[in-house]
């Protein structure tokens, strides 16, 4: 059986630790069955065959694509570069690929969409994510409940669909929570593997960079522990029986 490769943007060793901890535990995926790469410590090996995983599934982080290239920090530009590159190779072969969150970003940037934080940014904690009639037909969302929370935080978005891309999963907030691209690209505004534990250390990791005013943490992170957040999971879980 083929692996799964597993993508983090996260330089905080407690942030990727916790990540691909969940990762795991809400996609079923045993450690043994996964090629973790960290990005912030070592580069894609060149001319790695993405077809030699059942899957590839690419984490969230604090950079966005959109962020003034002169002023981003060499980490990030470094790390955001390495997984466009990659993206070339997804797309043209159509390949199992899942961006959570900042993969999104990567995907739409990738197809020549409007990334940016103009509109449809949304605060750290659940927010409702509702099927359209696509989203309903697609083998990741069929027979799920077509309305459902998510937990979210994100400075940028999708300000439009990329072309070749199904509409798949909105919000009020953010028209653009989920989408796919040919038939097996698919990527998530949400954080599929997040749950509220999860978030409540990402809260209090990136309480400095942004995403609300420091002062709001603890409320957020109760926030987050009323939530009921469920369906997220199914769907990652979805993606690895799906291709695995």
């Amino acid at each position: 059986m083929k692996p799964f490769l597993i993508l983090q943007l996260r330089p905080e060793t407690e942030a990727a630790d916790g990540e691909f901890a969940a990762f795991l535990a809400k996609s079923g995926l045993p450690g043994d069955r996964v090629h973790r790469i960290r990005l912030d410590r070592e580069p894609v090996p060149d001319g790695l065959d993405l077809a030699a995983f059942a899957g590839t599934i690419l984490g969230g982080g604090p950079g966005c694509v959109s962020d003034d290239p002169a002023r981003k920090d060499p980490l990030e530009a470094r790390m955001e570069a390495a997984c466009l590159a990659l993206m070339a190779q997804i797309t043209a072969r159509d390949l199992p690929f899942m961006g959570c969150c900042a993969g999104i970003g990567v995907l739409g940037h990738h197809l020549g969409a409007d990334v940016s934080k103009a509109r449809y940014g949304e605060p750290i904690g659940p927010s409702t994510c509702v099927a359209t009639d696509a989203g309903v037909d697609d083998p990741l969302l069929s027979d799920l409940p077509r309305r459902f929370d998510a937990f979210v935080g994100h400075k940028e978005a999708l300000q439009e669909l990329p072309k070749g891309c199904a509409h798949l999963l909105s919000s009020k907030a953010c028209p653009f929570q989920m989408i796919r691209y040919g038939q097996n690209v698919y990527a998530t505004q949400f954080h599929p593997e997040a749950d509220a534990q999860e978030f409540a250390t990402r809260i209090r990791i990136y309480k400095d960079r942004g995403y609300f005013a420091p002062e709001e943490a603890d409320g957020l992170i109760e926030i987050c522990r009323a939530a009921d957040v469920t369906v997220p999971e199914r769907i990652l879980s979805r993606f690895v029986q799906r291709y695995g």
